[in-house]
């Protein structure tokens, strides 16, 4: 543990100096702050390790040696985090005895009414400006807290940041400083055309512009400000929401989507509300600022070493966290390719536990060099799979040993012999006949995007096959009500509604048969594409190989898949009894979203198989990506990358309630 802690200290002054003294950062925010998270951890388990130069006992780091050093009038502190509302309440529940024990000995604090000003938390710089007599003397960067730097030239280049004031007031007041994602694209746009490495965020940009030597540089960029804090004047206001008013009156841009509320649960519905559009602003937010509305209660509360006590950073949930490497294990796919999964300490990222991430091939294990024990950063975007993006190598166990394919693995039946599939990054099982295969065939042929047999889910998949009343696709549909009472907790009624079931799911289209086969490399679109080309099942099963290639969207690779399969005696006989107990039935097809392209992303209330569905009924095409050739992307909630992309790309963007008008 005190060997973790070293080297957790160690990478995390080194990651801290790299962003906020030399303005090169080589990892997220969000990943930064699950190593400082972790950190703290220990630290509160085993207090006894604690050391002076840990980065839990500092605010924040020293400023760059290029301007002047200024000593803060009052300390620039930093806001203890939450990041659900259970850790919310807990934080409430410490102000209200706080708020007891400073009653004791001044009544008058239990008069005061108990409400919240929540502001937005901008991804920014955080400034501080002092006027004098209402004119701006002075503009610092926060630092370490206690001492800053100079930009008063830099800050003067900011539009939104009054050179004078609609008061003679003396004031100190804080703020955030920004740079809005147009400026980023625009800026990045250039930097590509001069083959220039590009900004990674807004917020980077920012802090490197505020920190330019020549303000011309800075104001070329388009900076922009909120300011959201009087730290000192003689102008007395009692509520923190007033501050922000009278900011906004002396001339101050102030954030408009302030609020106050009386309870921590309408604080989160307001929180809900912006996870979901916090993508849709200019500008970058990485959370809520919660404060204490009452000012004479924010200074009973005081302050401890760090932060405020009458305040807290309510954080949206992190898309990018670090956590470890427990192990790596080879999952096989229906297929038979065989795909390694890292099975992870369980980890908290964009608002779900996940202990899971897929590693994809041995390719992509190589070019990140994940090996068992190591700390890495995951990152998951909305509904997106979650994603290993690197390896933190400077936490990485000594004796590590890279990972190397196993020459066998058992669950792949026969000899448990492996191979790496010719011309690809892909493994997979040389016997093809494992149970794990097979029960992973006979869960997709049963799945929605198949045959769509309602009541037969993959637990009852795993009883049929282990009780052999199941042994061919074809069997599923031969199932007689006796032989499915006899399996425990198969009462007479769901028997009667899975065989409904099964009856129903008789009739099945063309593209639907031959996803459900399970050919090497055949999806549903795919599937589709072929059908289509062919139009019925006996055409694929005598079509030549140069033919399945001609198809548009089939290259080499897949049209071997397909010509191989059928040439299989077994696979033949496999399809021919299948035939024998379903009806291929005819799509009606229509032509009202011919050359229309679409992607689904993000949770819906539709059933997005059923949607895609539709589409090539009324002749569009539906991909998994956005492009430039996009038409339509229908989005849902926590829709994440495939959203942005098609604001870069300027798709267009449509609801679930407008593509339903659409396919009327």
């Amino acid at each position: 543990m005190k060997d973790r802690l070293n080297k957790l200290k160690n990478l995390l002054n080194k990651h801290r100096h790299l962003y906020y003294v030399l303005d090169t950062p080589e990892i997220s925010d969000e990943a930064y702050d699950s190593l400082y998270k972790e950190l703290l951890d220990i630290e509160s388990k085993q207090p006894e390790l604690i050391t002076p130069d840990s980065p839990s006992q500092r605010v924040g780091a020293e400023p760059i040696k290029e301007f002047n050093k200024v000593v803060h009038t009052s300390p620039q502190w930093s806001f203890d985090d939450v990041f659900d509302f259970d850790e919310l309440t807990k934080w409430e529940e410490k102000v209200k005895n706080f708020i007891k024990k400073a009653g004791q000995t001044d009544e008058n604090i239990l008069k005061e009414k108990l409400d919240y000003c929540v502001e937005l938390k901008i991804d920014g710089l955080k400034v501080v400006l002092t006027y004098k007599d209402g004119l701006l003397v002075q503009g610092a960067t926060r630092g370490d807290g206690s001492v800053g730097e100079d930009v008063s030239s830099n800050i003067k280049t900011i539009q939104s940041i009054p050179l004078s004031l609609n008061k003679k007031i003396d004031i100190n007041v804080v703020g955030e400083v920004w740079l809005g994602k147009k400026n980023l694209a625009k800026i990045n746009k250039e930097k590509e055309k001069l083959g220039e490495a590009i900004y990674a965020n807004t917020r980077n940009l920012a802090a490197g512009s505020l920190r330019q030597l020549d303000p011309k540089i800075t104001a070329s960029r388009g900076l922009d400000s909120f300011i959201y804090d009087i730290d000192q004047t003689d102008v007395e206001v009692k509520t923190q929401f007033e501050e922000i008013e009278l900011l906004s009156d002396l001339g101050f841009k102030t954030n408009t989507f302030s609020k106050v509320f009386d309870s921590i649960e309408r604080i989160q519905k307001f929180y809900v509300e912006w996870t979901k559009k916090k993508h849709d602003l200019e500008y970058g937010l990485d959370g809520l600022v919660i404060k204490v509305n009452s000012i004479k209660i924010q200074k009973a509360l005081g302050y401890t070493a760090k932060s405020p006590r009458f305040a807290v950073a309510y954080k949206f949930p992190a898309e990018q966290v670090t956590t470890v490497v427990e192990d790596i294990v080879l999952q096989i796919g229906r297929t038979g390719v065989l795909t390694p999964v890292a099975h992870l300490t369980p980890v908290r990222v964009a608002g779900s536990t996940v202990s899971r991430a897929t590693l994809h091939n041995e390719d992509e294990i190589k070019r990140l060099d994940i090996r068992i024990g190591d700390t890495v950063i995951l990152e998951k975007a909305g509904d997106v799979i979650p994603d290993i993006v690197s390896v933190v190598k400077d936490l990485r166990p000594k004796n590590s040993k890279e990972y190397v394919f196993p020459k066998k693995v058992a669950a792949c039946g026969g000899d448990g012999s492996i191979e790496r599939i010719p011309g690809e990054a892909a493994w997979r099982c040389v016997s093809n006949d494992s149970f794990d295969q097979n029960r992973r065939k006979f869960h997709y042929f049963t799945s929605k995007k198949c045959f769509n047999i309602d009541g037969i889910g993959p637990k009852i998949i795993d009883v049929l096959l282990e009780k052999g009343l199941i042994t061919s696709f074809d069997d599923i549909f031969t199932l007689k009500k006796g032989d499915l009472l006899a399996l425990p907790r198969f009462a007479e009624k769901s028997v009667d509604n899975l065989l409904i079931s099964v009856e129903k799911s008789r009739k099945v289209s063309l593209a639907r048969l031959l996803a459900s086969l399970s050919i090497p490399q055949v999806g549903e679109e795919t599937a589709f594409d072929i059908a289509k080309n062919f139009g019925s099942i006996e055409k694929i099963m005598d079509a030549k190989y140069e033919e399945i290639e001609s198809i548009y969207g089939v290259g080499p690779i897949v049209a071997k898949s397909v010509f191989d399969y059928f040439k299989d005696n077994e696979n033949t006989k496999l399809v021919k009894n299948i035939l024998k107990q379903v009806e291929i039935v005819e799509e009606v097809v229509g032509q009202k979203l011919a050359g229309k392209s679409f992607v689904f992303t993000g949770t819906m209330n539709i059933d997005r198989v059923e949607a895609q569905e539709t589409v090539r009924k009324l002749g569009g095409e539906v991909s998994s990506s956005v492009s430039k050739n996009t038409s339509y992307l229908v989005a849902g909630e926590n829709a994440g990358s495939k959203l942005d992309k098609a604001k870069e790309l300027e798709v267009d963007v449509i609801d679930e309630k407008k593509f339903i008008e659409m396919v009327k």
